[in-house]
């Protein structure tokens, strides 16, 4: 589990995933949206 080193240090924008990565860098990902269901193929 991750821990809390700092808060308030990246200003975070809505929609958007933070993480640090290997290196130590904090980086930003869009968030993918769920909530629509595909759509079953006929046969």
């Amino acid at each position: 589990m991750g821990r809390i080193i700092a808060k308030n240090v990246v200003e975070r924008r809505p929609g958007y995933l933070y993480y640090v990565d290997g290196e130590g860098n904090v980086c930003e990902a869009k968030m993918k949206r769920g909530g629509k269901k595909k759509k079953k193929k006929k046969k």
